[in-house]
């Protein structure tokens, strides 16, 4: 596989787990192979780590430059894989053209981005400015590397994000946003005599990024079991438990309810259940074909379950809270400007507790729809709590870096890139607003089904990728 290099690195990413929060062992082995090539190194507070690399002969005196990308990874397998994404390595297979992850995420994102720095840290050869690598910490989980970045830590003018996952494309804008944490406590209740305890599992969807993928109406499985609940008679069931997802930047592919009910019930609900299952199976019919709605009795006798209220209330909520596209952006065509995603719920023992991630072009906005899903559950009661904040990244058509890079990407490669905002939170808008003045960019490899197992990245736009980052570095002005 070529460039060599590349996927040299991108093998020890994979060896060395890094799920968002636990990068030290990475961090600290990327440290020492720096110190090795005599790089230079810099940590701040937060743990981001800076290498860098001097100019190329005769170009000590231009600007410098900023290749940045994040080493921590979404972390989601599908069920029964037992996967500890802590000590595991990942396990990639070369199939068809592409590098995947059967049961596990791949990591490319952003895996790749910082193997393919990395390598332009370990070239002879290459002509360029001087370099700092910039690998953040904790994007996944928050953007926490980015918010907490150092200031006065970097000294480029021109930062070149290797974050992105469409080839061919150049982006100059994100998406910025929030999460919604709602906690709801409720009381339960003794059940009457002689009531068993069964789970309904619904499982098999697709699952994807919450923001790139937001708009292609994948199911969530969290909303969709939530209505099959809701289609149940009342008086036949009660809920103990209730979960679904595991990263509030993924889209739920798996949710599980543990309710109780009587044993004459079980075949009436089971045949509720089912036909409503064949309902969701026909409205999604070709984007969630492998869609899987199970109900089985459990072992032993059931929990203590929600008091009625409760259980309404809460299930009313869920069942009316957005998730997806609540608009398109009128400035950017075809491109959404504000989405919401129900990433993960978790219900029992009294509390219940939900995320919603919101992403919005437009900060305004992403405040305004947060708000709207925090006064939805205020009104049964809940306490919710708006966090994680942070600004998009407001394009810039006159960016000369852009200029260049699409004059680059046409002497490389015979036509014209795509220039394009994403509905994602890329950490250039933060980075900006701490190093005002930057001019940036993103650019990637093809990376499709990112946080979700079967993640895969194209073999032959990775090393087109190289060949243009080479270029383009190549190229930069001397002013």
């Amino acid at each position: 596989m070529q460039p060599v290099a590349v996927w040299r690195h991108f093998a020890t990413l994979c060896a060395i787990p890094r799920a968002s929060k636990h990068e030290a062992a990475l961090l600290e082995y990327l440290s020492a192979w720096a110190a090795g090539l005599g790089l230079a190194t810099a940590r701040d507070a937060v743990g981001n780590l800076v290498i860098r690399k001097p100019a190329s002969p005769g170009r000590e005196q231009e600007p410098g430059v900023i290749l940045q990308g994040h080493v921590d990874m979404v972390c989601q397998q599908n069920s029964g894989t037992g996967h500890d994404f802590h000590q595991d390595p990942i396990r990639p297979l070369l199939k068809d053209g592409w590098l995947r992850s059967e049961n596990t995420t791949l990591g490319a994102d952003n895996g790749i981005g910082v193997a393919l720095a990395l390598a332009v840290l370990e070239a002879e050869g290459l002509s360029h400015p001087p370099l700092e690598v910039l690998l953040t910490v904790d994007e996944e989980a928050g953007m926490g590397g980015a918010l907490g970045l150092a200031p006065g830590l970097l000294q480029g003018r021109r930062l070149i994000n290797i974050d992105t996952e469409e080839w061919g494309h150049l982006y100059l804008g994100c998406a910025g946003g929030m999460d919604v944490n709602a906690t709801y406590h409720y009381a339960n209740e003794p059940l009457p005599v002689g009531w068993i305890s069964a789970r309904i599992a619904l499982t098999g969807l697709t699952g994807g990024h919450s923001g790139i993928d937001i708009h292609k109406e994948r199911g969530n499985a969290i909303k969709l079991l939530v209505r099959l609940l809701g289609e149940l008679p009342a008086d036949l069931w009660r809920l103990i438990a209730l979960d679904g997802g595991t990263a509030r930047n993924a889209l739920p592919r798996e949710a599980f309810a543990t309710i109780a009910l009587e044993v004459a019930s079980l075949a009436d609900l089971q045949t509720t259940l089912a036909a409503s299952a064949d309902r969701l199976a026909l409205e999604l019919k070709g984007v969630e074909d492998r869609l899987s709605v199970r109900l089985s009795e459990l072992p032993g006798l059931p929990a203590p379950a929600m008091a009625r209220p409760a259980q309404k209330q809460l299930l009313a909520a869920l069942n009316a809270a957005p998730h997806g596209v609540a608009r398109m952006s009128l400035a950017v065509p075809g491109i959404v400007e504000t989405s919401n995603n129900l990433g993960v719920l978790s219900v029992g023992n009294g509390q219940a507790r939900a995320n919603f991630m919101v992403r919005s072009l437009v900060d305004s906005a992403a405040q305004a729809h947060a708000r709207r899903i925090a006064d939805l559950f205020t009104l049964i009661g809940a306490d919710c709590q708006l966090t994680d904040g942070y600004s998009g990244w407001k394009p810039n058509p006159e960016s000369p870096l852009l200029a260049l890079a699409q004059q680059v990407y046409q002497q490389q490669f015979g036509g014209e890139a795509k220039v394009e905002v994403i509905h994602a939170g890329l950490e250039c808008g933060i980075i900006g607003a701490k190093y005002p003045g930057l001019d940036m960019l993103s650019f990637g490899p093809t990376i499709h089904g990112a946080h979700a197992p079967g993640e895969r990245v194209e073999v032959d736009t990775v090393a087109k990728s190289w060949q243009f980052l080479v270029a383009l570095l190549a190229a930069l002005p001397k002013t």
